[in-house]
């Protein structure tokens, strides 16, 4: 939207909130194209806040849903929209690089122990690339491609992360991406710790894992722009939430905390 466009629809919303304090009765000036014209979260809770009337509550929670509707289905867009470049990315590397990956696959799988004595009888026998791959075999086991975090250390560096960002809060002891988050109180405690004025995490109760859920997931798609992807009434339905769920909700979140600068990343030389 233009700044103008936005300006326009400010001040139209600011001249609606002081009309509302001055009316007492009377039929609903608002419409609903009037509404769905503004693209202000802020500017509609503003409106729903003056008003008493219950015909402009109702058309503004209405724009208000559709609004955050249009928001979500927005971010989905880009979000797949990612996806796509990220795997056409793969696939134009994947004829150059297919080599290297066997070569480096291979070394790994034959290369000795790194801590060999010193006093070895002979060179030649150290590695079975001597005796078998030539020289060729020797390049590639003196040169080994250099390691990548694979997916299990990802998993465990953020599973890492969620302990330590939680281990202030009580309540809170996360040992892996199911268990231990099946009352919802990890997730509170893991969205309150970047957003600490959202909600009061001390009157949080264990016993009400759906509210919890649900108040954790709002903040963040709320604060973080972290898409819902977990629903609460699936959640409570199973006697553990699946870790694989879990586990591709926050790595959302946290991309979405380092979008926002909330989060640093080491970029890789």
């Amino acid at each position: 939207m233009s700044v103008c466009v936005r300006t326009a629809l400010l001040s139209y919303s600011q001249v609606h909130l002081s009309d509302m304090e001055s009316k007492t009765d009377g039929k609903s000036s608002l419409t609903s194209e009037e509404l769905a014209a503004i693209e202000d979260e802020d500017v509609l809770n503003k409106m729903l806040d003056k008003t008493s009337d219950f015909e402009e509550r109702r058309m503004i929670r209405s724009a208000l849903r559709d609004l955050l509707k249009k928001k979500r289905e927005k971010r989905e867009q880009e979000r797949e929209l990612r996806q796509q470049n990220l795997r056409q990315q793969g696939l134009s590397k994947a004829g150059t690089t297919g080599g290297t990956v066997s070569i480096g696959r291979a070394s790994m799988n034959q290369q000795p122990p790194i801590n060999k004595p010193s006093s070895q009888p002979s060179p030649s026998a150290a590695t079975p690339f001597n005796r078998t791959g030539g020289s060729k075999a020797s390049s590639a086991a003196a040169a080994p491609p250099a390691a990548a975090p694979n997916a299990k250390n990802v998993k465990q560096m953020l599973l890492d992360w969620c302990r330590a960002k939680t281990e202030p809060y009580e309540g809170v002891d996360i040992q892996n991406f199911s268990s231990s988050w099946k009352d919802g109180i990890a997730f509170c405690a893991l969205v309150h710790r970047f957003f600490p004025d959202a909600f009061e995490y001390s009157i949080l109760n264990p016993n009400k894992p759906k509210e919890n859920f649900q108040l954790a997931f709002n903040t963040a798609e709320r604060l973080a722009g972290c898409p819902p992807l977990l629903d609460a009434d699936d959640l409570v339905r199973m006697n553990e939430p699946d870790w694989k769920c879990v586990y591709t909700y926050i790595q959302e979140f946290y991309r979405c905390l380092v979008e926002k600068g909330l989060v640093k990343t080491k970029k890789r030389p």
